[in-house]
């Protein structure tokens, strides 16, 4: 079984801020978080208790000590997903024996196209070490706002799976055990890919285009589950689909402000997990028929016309839906 009682938090942005605030007071967990000294989330933590988004219950602590981190069995890890491998180098180098990991990031890694699971595993090399994702809809706003949503867990060790589904679950989350990791780390890191695309829509004054892009990219993206080996029908679940409405509407997501900046400007600041995962989706260029995905790469890494590249798949041969 796994002691719950006592959580490390790696990450103190956004998400990770939210995770170690929810388990410190919903499940009355003694909760560590680790950051760097030079992060400025990490920083307004320990001086105020507040990341910027939520303030901490009494039974958090704070570290910058890896090795300290590390003393709790059970591991959350909120970070950007680009830097995950070099976390992973690192964590490598103590005793994980025991250790059980949920990662609470989408994306791929963008030099390999890996999913995170795989990137885990190819770093962490010891024995006995489990790792689970957690993935599905839901902003900190909301969440603190006491709006409830749902989440799906998944991990090719059903027993850690499970026991960490039921320990997350909650009135305010409820929790799905989750039973294709292919296909919801895929759908999970390829809904922030489509907020772009939702985005550049709500820049164009097309948010009526919104629908379309609903039906057709679950398509587009149950193809690339295939490809790896996952379920297609995957990409109707919590991970993809269900994340629709926080990723492609939501004033609180980054993905969707980030295509709409694309349009209308300012450049947007904050990290966008859709930008590097649409560089390692079309790194399969050719290989699978994600039109798409094709528009938004000319759109983001080439700078072509946002309307004339939308435009284009309308001038597409006509086909059956399904």
């Amino acid at each position: 079984m796994i002691d719950f009682k006592n959580i490390t938090v790696i990450g103190c942005g956004r998400w990770g801020g939210f995770l170690g605030y929810y388990v410190a007071k919903y499940k009355k967990a003694d909760t560590l978080m680790y950051g760097l000294e030079i992060d400025p989330a990490y920083q307004s933590l320990i001086k105020t208790g507040n990341n910027g988004y939520v303030t901490m219950p009494d039974n958090v602590s704070y570290t910058t000590d890896i090795e300290k981190a590390l003393k709790n069995q059970f591991i959350i890890i909120s970070i950007g997903c680009q830097a995950f491998r070099g976390l992973c180098k690192q964590l490598n180098q103590y005793n994980l024996t025991g250790k059980r990991f949920l990662l609470a990031m989408k994306g791929l890694e963008e030099t390999t196209g890996k999913r995170l699971t795989q990137v885990f595993h190819e770093e962490i090399t010891q024995p006995d070490t489990s790792v689970a994702v957690l993935l599905g809809p839901g902003h900190v706003q909301d969440y603190l706002a006491e709006i409830p949503s749902c989440v799906v867990i998944d991990s090719e060790n059903q027993q850690v799976k499970e026991e960490i589904a039921d320990f997350m679950n909650s009135s305010l989350i409820r929790v799905y055990y989750g039973n294709d990791l292919i296909g919801n780390e895929i759908g999970g890191a390829l809904k922030n890919v489509i907020g772009l695309a939702a985005g550049i829509l709500d820049g164009l004054n097309w948010a009526g285009l919104k629908g379309a892009l609903m039906a057709r990219a679950p398509v587009e993206v149950g193809r690339l589950i295939a490809h790896f080996g996952g379920n297609p029908m995957s990409a109707y679940g919590l991970a993809h689909l269900g994340d629709y409405e926080a990723t492609l509407f939501s004033p609180h997501s980054h993905n969707r402000a980030y295509g709409e900046s694309l349009v209308k400007g300012p450049v947007f600041a904050k990290l966008a997990e859709g930008v590097p995962t649409l560089k390692a989706v079309h790194n399969l260029n050719g290989v699978i028929e994600m039109p798409i995905c094709n528009v938004l790469y000319q759109v983001v890494y080439n700078h072509q016309d946002p309307k004339e590249q939308i435009e284009q798949l309308f001038h597409r041969p006509n086909r059956s839906e399904f």
